[in-house]
């Protein structure tokens, strides 16, 4: 009985034991998993914060010994906003700048998505000669970055805003068509700088759609082909419905890549009307004597909203439209 009673005490004892270790372990790995993640969010913050300082202090300098600086009116915090968007747009057109990497990001990020999504259908859903060879053309392509074409870029713009004059010139019985729309197309051109984005992004955009279209079964084509539904019709009403999610994390990614590129744009803009923001802003920090990161802050704070915008328009489709099942029995 005694025996009995002195095993049943250590048992306890032992189940006592491993329960304040197993709980003094979940505090430990409670505790460190907390301090990790401080550290992260004080590493990510760092910088915002540190260009929110920037942008509110009135001297225009890149640090402040204080996070908010010293001035005798609150008003003064809003310095370089107010010389940005009021006070000096004959010097700065901060507001064309805005417009046109909103124009250029939107219409490049439209196009790539509707062009991109239909090559991808047709390469998943079609067989056809020459469809292997034409995927990995793509690819390799894709190997090297726009980068390494910008001369030939340039060069390929600058001929085309000749031909409005060298047309009616080398074939004067063309000469009363009006050939001054090619110059929308060609160096130092909103219209120029959105082709060159396009074939930067329809190659990846490609393969990344096409995984997509093949995880879609093919069995809602061949049920709208008995049906009597042609290729466009079971495209646009059945398969493009169904590939939103996509659809959105490819408008994103291009979206935010078209709109903060800037060694592209710096290359093919030549006026300043025509720059972008990401242009317009590094002229703030390119001067030798006259270096204004004030302005350069505010102006960067200010073009992180149109990113915000888009990704907050597109949340529920990128979260929501992974989550949701594509087919319903």
């Amino acid at each position: 009985m005694s025996s009995q009673s002195m095993s049943s005490g250590g048992t306890g004892d032992r189940q006592r034991s491993v329960m304040v270790m197993s709980q003094r372990d979940k505090v430990v790995s409670l505790t460190f998993r907390m301090t990790i993640i401080i550290i992260a969010i004080l590493f990510a913050l760092f910088p915002v914060v540190f260009v929110v300082a920037s942008a509110i202090n009135p001297a225009g300098t890149l640090s402040t010994r204080t996070l908010i600086p010293r001035v005798d009116n609150p008003a003064e915090l809003l310095t370089n906003f107010r010389a940005l968007m009021i006070d000096q747009l004959r010097i700065y057109p901060f507001w064309n700048w805005i417009a046109n990497s909103f124009v250029i990001a939107s219409v490049s990020t439209i196009l790539g998505v509707m062009i991109t999504a239909l090559s991808a259908y047709s390469f998943s859903r079609f067989r056809f000669k020459g469809r292997r060879s034409l995927l990995l053309g793509i690819l390799l392509i894709q190997v090297f970055p726009n980068l390494l074409a910008m001369v030939s870029l340039f060069l390929i713009l600058s001929q085309v805003s000749r031909l409005s004059v060298v047309i009616p010139q080398a074939m004067p019985f063309l000469a009363f068509i009006d050939w001054s729309w090619l110059n929308f197309f060609g160096l130092n051109s909103a219209g120029g700088l959105i082709l060159v984005y396009l074939g930067g992004v329809m190659g990846i955009n490609t393969w990344l759609m096409k995984g997509f279209f093949d995880s879609v079964p093919r069995d809602i084509d061949e049920s709208a082909m008995v049906d009597g539904a042609t290729h466009a019709q079971t495209y646009w009403l059945l398969i493009f419905p169904l590939i939103r999610p996509i659809l959105a994390v490819v408008a994103v990614l291009s979206f935010i890549g078209t709109f903060n590129e800037f060694v592209l744009a710096r290359i093919m803009l030549r006026s300043r009307e025509n720059w972008t923001l990401m242009v317009g802003l590094f002229n703030f920090i390119t001067s030798d004597f006259n270096r204004d990161w004030g302005k350069f802050a505010a102006g960067a704070l200010v073009s992180a909203i149109p990113v915000v915008a888009v990704y907050l328009a597109l949340q529920d489709q990128i979260v929501g439209g992974l989550t949701q099942g594509a087919v319903k029995g």
